[in-house]
């Protein structure tokens, strides 16, 4: 018969965990470990504790190993569901869960956990079989914007002459401040047109900080904090002409305002095409925003139909952006291989969802690390990469170092590989939990040295962060 053990112990890791103290708790768990490394427990709590931070593979790993010492335990089947979870491994998870239920055929939680699971894997059949069967029709094609009618009661900023215009900006902003809609017209038609916009960039954006005044601000991560990242714009000035911004992915999901930061930005990129970037972050994908709450915030705000409009945008966001022939900015980080060249960014075919492997995934989704070489990814995907990677990168390509974004960072950034590769995160607070400042970037053309400027979370409205997430990534489970 299957244990069920309180995970209530006297540890102090336990401690630790219920204080949200994740990197203790892990250091702990791991000291334990070192002592006794037959116990299930410790393996399943420091899993708990891998998962809080977002380190899926390590919280694989951790869960499998607790159910290879004792495969009764049956809250390690519950971490392993989690964890594929949060992989996009949806089979693997029913497979766990299937397993809960039959143990334990009373649990409402498991067993709405087990519906849940098995209707996204249905789900995800029959969009394959969709699409193995045709060419997949844009949404475009099915929609007639010219047709949906304005309502009179409607008071909110309009589109002039279906082109957005910096007084329209300024009202949108203001307007989303005040948690309010803009109209389902004028975001389909935002959608339409940026989605037109971005499929004429290359993967491989190249652009130019000439003069010594001259200067671009880089943020990393904003995750649907849409205060704070008024808060950017109110430090930091609007995006203009002269004001030039890069976002670096990662705009939605997890916060509870991510339509009104992906709609501001994509205004600011129609208003500004050649002074506001964004990059692809790997939140930018389906099976993130099905899990996260993207999905599930658009289907609430708008329809179903919408989503899939932004996901059809967001596969034709740019991967990668050079300045000034020097500088290489990316969401994720290097590569799983050495080799990989410019010309080789250049020639990727991004309209996509992301592959398991290869150099799109590793854009998306790698890590530095502080030793030498490669090794697996916490996350579970790609991998993690040392200064020697990233040393031979920047010679072979001729470049002086990378910014990519990724991880939050208790600073806002952090300077790693000898000041070769710097991480950049821009939401404070981040899910109103981690007390981790932000932070944003100023590259002058003149010399291409980073100035950092940090920032902490301002109020927002009282929406918690992943209301709109799948049921299934709510962790606080037996």
């Amino acid at each position: 018969k299957m244990k069920y053990q309180d995970p209530a112990d006297s540890f102090i890791g336990t401690v630790f965990i219920s204080e949200k103290d994740y990197e203790n708790a892990i250091r702990y768990y791991t000291e334990a470990l070192e002592l006794n490394p037959s116990n299930a427990i410790y393996f399943s709590n420091r899993s708990l504790a891998y998962l809080r931070t977002e380190c899926y593979g390590y919280a694989l790993a951790d869960a499998t190993h607790a159910l290879e010492i004792d495969k009764n335990y049956i809250k390690g089947y519950y971490r392993r569901a989690t964890s594929n979870m949060a992989l996009g491994k949806f089979k693997a998870a029913l497979k766990d869960y299937e397993t809960v239920v039959r143990v334990r055929p009373n649990d409402k939680d498991a067993k709405m956990k087990y519906q849940e699971c098995n209707k996204i894997v249905k789900q995800k059949a029959f969009e394959r079989a969709i699409a193995s069967d045709e060419l997949k029709r844009s949404v475009v094609d099915s929609l007639d914007i010219e047709n949906m009618t304005i309502e009179d009661e409607y008071t909110g900023p309009k589109l002039e002459e279906g082109k957005v215009t910096l007084k329209f900006m300024k009202e949108l902003m203001d307007w989303f401040k005040d948690e309010k809609k803009l109209h389902r017209k004028c975001a389909y038609q935002m959608l339409v047109e940026v989605k037109e916009l971005l499929s004429k960039l290359p993967s491989l954006i190249e652009i130019m900080v000439k003069e010594v005044s001259d200067k671009i601000t880089i943020c990393g991560d904003t995750h649907g904090q849409y205060y704070d990242l008024l808060n950017i714009f109110e430090l930091n000035g609007l995006p203009s002409l002269t004001n030039p911004y890069l976002f670096n992915g990662d705009f939605v999901d997890r916060g509870s305002f991510s339509v009104e930061v992906i709609l501001t930005l994509f205004g600011f990129k129609l208003l500004y095409p050649d002074h506001f970037h964004l990059l692809r972050g790997n939140h930018e994908t389906d099976n993130m925003n099905q899990m996260y709450g993207f999905e599930g915030e658009v289907k609430a705000k708008y329809t179903a139909q919408m989503f899939q409009l932004f996901s059809e945008v967001f596969q034709w966001l740019p991967l990668t952006l050079c300045i000034n022939s020097k500088v290489l900015v990316m969401h994720g980080g290097l590569f799983s291989e050495d080799g990989v060249t410019l010309d080789d960014l250049k020639k990727i075919d991004r309209n996509r969802q992301p592959p398991d492997s290869g150099p799109m995934c590793d854009l998306l989704w790698s890590d530095p690390q502080p030793q030498n070489g490669r090794s697996i990814s916490k996350r579970g995907v790609s991998c993690q990469f040392g200064p020697d990677v990233t040393q031979r990168f920047l010679e072979q390509n001729k470049l002086q170092y990378i910014i990519r974004s990724h991880e939050v960072k208790a600073e806002g950034y952090e300077i790693t590989h000898s000041g070769k590769c710097i991480t950049v995160f821009s939401a404070p607070n981040y899910c109103d939990q981690m007390g981790n400042k932000a932070a944003y970037i100023h590259l002058r053309g003149s010399d291409l040295k980073p100035e950092f400027h940090q920032f902490t979370a301002v109020p927002h409205p009282n929406v918690k962060p992943m209301v709109y997430a799948n049921s299934l990534l709510q962790l606080g489970m037996m």
